[in-house]
């Protein structure tokens, strides 16, 4: 498929989604034409699968205020075509959470968190690379660090693709994008406070609970009582009591429960069970339990 022919795609996606295609044809059709005589270059990847990716990846993330930053950045990335998004698409509310709303939410957030202390460090770029390498492949890692880049030059409303996320994302896929947004706030070896304020500000607009947001936040940022916090449980709780709260938290946490997302997320979920697995056997270690 050839890139003018995905961007057509793009662009008329993008004129639908806003309701400006009628009046805006006209403009559209010459920026094609400048894009045929001038394609542009794209560092890694193909133009056909990022396309692809990008296009036939997304739902609910189309509309709203993460619909807005795609028009943002498709607008920089793609120079002449359409900079209008699909923010005034209307939500579709019960629609199922696709690979591309997960990946697209990520990369917001991910913008979010690492400008929340003033700079956008180079670990931070170099753990999320390695991050998409491990769990997407080199290809798709270059796209999504070249939408990442874009995103860092735009202001983002915290609050309100925060709103959006917990409106339309399953809880499950949440509790990923909120254990990923902690390995990056650590991707230089210690924890800047700014951005575990960011990361809590954005936990409590998902919705996301109070002992979940500190299940995940002790997995990353360590104390005495970290591994019972994993386990969301007292440290005076008892064995049995310890041992129905690892049951509970193993299916909460599962890697199955992001199976709908794709092999990709559900093999970046290990590493949260993983911990969660460390936590329990820390505790059974210091209590001598079976």
């Amino acid at each position: 498929m050839s890139i003018v022919f995905i961007l057509i795609i793009i662009a008329i996606a993008f004129f639908y989604f806003s309701g400006s295609f009628n009046n805006k044809s006209k403009s559209t059709q010459d920026s094609f034409d400048n894009k045929k005589n001038n394609p542009p270059k794209q560092t890694g990847g193909s133009n056909s699968s990022y396309g692809k990716w990008v296009g036939g990846g997304l739902g609910w993330a189309f509309g709203g205020p993460i619909g807005g930053l795609i028009g943002f950045m498709f607008g920089n990335m793609f120079d002449g075509a359409s900079g209008s998004s699909g923010q005034n698409h209307p939500y579709q509310k019960g629609s199922p959470t696709r690979t591309g709303d997960f990946s697209m939410s990520l990369l917001v957030l991910s913008a979010a968190v690492m400008k929340a202390d003033g700079t956008v460090k180079k670990s931070e770029l170099d753990y999320v690379r390695r991050f998409f390498n491990t769990n997407f492949g080199a290809e798709q890692a270059n796209q999504q660090m070249l939408v990442l880049r874009e995103l860092l030059k735009k202001d983002i409303n915290l609050q309100e693709v925060s709103v959006q996320i917990g409106s339309f994302m399953d809880y499950s896929s949440r509790l990923q994008l909120l254990h990923y947004l902690f390995g990056i706030a650590l991707a230089d070896g210690h924890v800047d406070k700014t951005e575990v304020e960011t990361i809590s500000t954005i936990a409590d607009f998902m919705r996301i609970s109070k002992a979940d947001y500190e299940s995940v936040n002790a997995m990353f940022v360590k104390d005495n009582g970290s591994a019972y916090k994993v386990l969301e449980v007292e440290s005076t709780a008892t064995d049995d009591e310890v041992k129905k709260a690892y049951k509970k938290m193993a299916v909460k946490y599962h890697p199955d429960k992001v199976s709908h997302l794709g092999s990709d997320v559900q093999k970046a979920a290990e590493d949260k069970f993983q911990m969660l697995n460390a936590a329990y056997s820390e505790i059974k270690k210091e209590r001598g339990m079976n």
